[in-house]
């Protein structure tokens, strides 16, 4: 019987800006150059990145399936079997970290399922820059995702992630569809306490990277940074003694 493949979690940039060179170290390409078959988020990113990480092999030659929030228990299933039968995958999502707020986790899951090996490769991942850059909590802190859209239901959200903060100092990290940034930053800044410390780490790693932590009572005498249709992390924290 052929030894199971293995798949690998392959980062790519998070911002189109950045070039692939700056945070594809090159042991992961020697990797990736290795493989035929990817499971991606969207086949046109995924192709766009092995492009511009200028890999041995015609992209043409390559096989592509996409996993997304579409996909079905079942073909995820499908997509495993040819790395249970011997051959190698990489995982890439659209943006940083495949399987961190990515649908990739799935792939890697029914990895583990079969006893088939998941490597993680280096790379950027915005939640964790955000945080590194925040000077918040690195410590103890928890990723919560998408909040709810309704103004009612993420209103006590915010509350639940702010007393979390602040009774135990876990730094409460989330994200929000572009589009709805500056409605979520007004709701936070009219909701929480004035000591309360809130980060906004905008398009991360590009140009234009905006990386920002004060108080919700700094943050009101500040004007409202522009963070419309633009990738933001946020974080609610506790200011760390010092």
């Amino acid at each position: 019987m052929a030894a199971k493949g293995i798949l690998y979690m392959i980062p790519c940039p998070i911002s189109d800006a950045t070039e692939v060179g700056d945070v594809t170290p090159a042991a992961n390409g020697r990797i990736i150059d290795t493989l035929d078959y990817f499971i991606v988020e969207n086949v046109r990113s995924a192709r766009r990145f092995l492009a511009r990480a200028k890999i041995a092999r015609r992209i043409d030659d390559l096989e592509f399936v996409e996993l997304n929030e579409h996909t079905r228990k079942e073909q995820v299933a499908a997509m495993i079997d040819p790395i249970e039968r011997g051959r190698s995958a990489g995982v890439i999502s659209e943006a940083g970290m495949p399987g961190v707020a990515d649908p990739g986790a799935l792939a890697a899951a029914e990895c583990h399922r079969r006893g088939i090996r998941v490597v993680p490769l280096v790379g950027p991942s915005s939640i964790l820059l955000a945080l590194a850059a925040s000077g918040l909590n690195g410590q103890s802190f928890a990723f919560a995702g998408y909040l709810p859209v309704k103004p009612p239901e993420r209103a006590k959200a915010l509350k639940a992630l702010e007393r979390r903060a602040r009774t135990v100092g876990e730094s409460q990290i989330f994200i929000e569809a572009p589009y709805r940034n500056v409605k979520l930053l007004e709701q936070m800044l009219s909701l929480c306490d004035g000591s309360t410390c809130i980060t906004v780490a905008c398009d991360i790693t590009s140009p234009a990277e905006f990386i920002v932590t004060d108080t919700v009572a700094g943050w009101s005498r500040r004007p409202m940074p522009d963070i419309a249709k633009r990738p933001t992390i946020f974080i609610i924290g506790r200011s760390l003694d010092v």
